[in-house]
């Protein structure tokens, strides 16, 4: 298939390698003109991902227009907060015959839409939502740009959309599998950054496995509550981009979010941390939609609450853990 993939960071530069090597050709969109530069002339980017050399099928471009001209799959993986913006910019230079993926992982502030549904909004009127989808999963960019085996799901309404994602992406070092519920996918890979800044919170105070442990089942519990409550179905916070996602998330070292939890587990202030990171860390803000989301649906997510308070209200996290441990005793399963 023709490509066309919009942003050009480490997810979206890794992603360009898979489709590459899956025998699509690829065409990928960066803002920096150094990127573009770099893509096209030694076949790296070194900004995002250091050490890694693209195929030369590759081709960068700095115009949209030119990017998606003749595009049959377009694939977004920009921060989630620039995916409206973009999709406003694109438009115009679609036929609507495209079929488009979102790979960014969050859920928009202050109208609690995920990014299919952005994308969806934006786009209504000139594609169908049938030919919307999303790729999900646990999937370091890192590992994925050095050909390490890597799971994900492709999910959309259509069940050809599905299909088609799947088999474009698809290689012996990358396999997708199909998953239809794809609002449950999508809650599971968001939720997952905020649960993920608990677990660097929990390791930068040095709490111990039993504390991780217990966040990451824990967080599943309030992952899935919120999901259900949605509509979503129960087995897919059983799956890759449910309990798959948060494992790997909540305990690499390539985890942008643990980091960030890591640092301010250490004593590091929020606006200090996100000053020094070249990458973006989308637990940030999913973490306020989220929060705010859950009250408005009243779904109780604990963990989400006190990541919520420490982030933006400067609670210490030392207390915010003795908040929520001294609660009033629960029963784990609620039937």
């Amino acid at each position: 298939m023709k490509v066309t993939i919009i942003g050009a960071g480490s997810w979206g530069t890794a992603l360009a390698m898979v489709l590459a090597q899956a025998g699509n050709e690829v065409r990928i969109w960066a803002r920096e003109q150094l990127i573009v530069d770099n893509v096209n002339n030694s076949h790296t980017n070194g900004i995002y991902l250091p050490g890694i050399i693209l195929p030369e099928s590759i081709r960068a471009y700095a115009e949209l227009e030119e990017a998606l001209r003749n595009a049959e799959l377009v694939v977004f993986a920009t921060p989630s907060h620039t995916v409206r913006t973009l999709a406003e910019q694109a438009r115009v230079f679609l036929t609507g015959n495209e079929v488009f993926v979102n790979v960014a992982k969050g859920i928009e502030n202050d109208t609690y839409m995920t990014m299919s549904q952005v994308l969806a909004e934006v786009l209504d009127g000139r594609v169908i939502e049938d030919h919307i989808g999303v790729l999900y999963g646990p999937s370091h960019a890192e590992e994925v740009s050095l050909h390490k085996p890597t799971t994900v799901v492709s999910a959309a309404n259509s069940k050809t959309t599905a299909k088609i994602i799947q088999n474009a992406f698809m290689t012996p070092m990358f396999r997708v599998y199909v998953n239809h519920d794809v609002l449950g996918v999508e809650i599971a890979g968001s939720v997952k950054n905020i649960l993920a800044i608990a677990a660097g919170i929990v390791e930068g105070l040095d709490l111990g496995d039993n504390a991780n442990a217990a966040l990451i089942t824990r967080g599943l519990a309030e992952m899935k509550r919120l999901g259900m409550r949605l509509g979503a179905s129960q087995d897919t916070f059983s799956g890759l981009a449910g309990i798959g996602d948060l494992i790997v998330t909540c305990t690499s070292r390539h985890s942008r979010n643990r980091y960030v939890g890591y640092q301010i587990g250490k004593g590091e202030k929020l606006d200090h941390i996100v000053s020094k990171m070249e990458m973006v860390a989308e637990g940030i803000k999913t973490t306020k939609s989220v929060y705010e989301w859950s009250k408005k649906l009243q779904v109780d997510m604990p963990i989400t609450k006190h990541v919520y308070q420490v982030l933006f209200e400067n609670v210490n996290p030392e207390d915010a853990v003795y908040e929520l441990m001294t609660r009033d005793p629960k029963e784990e399963i609620l039937m």
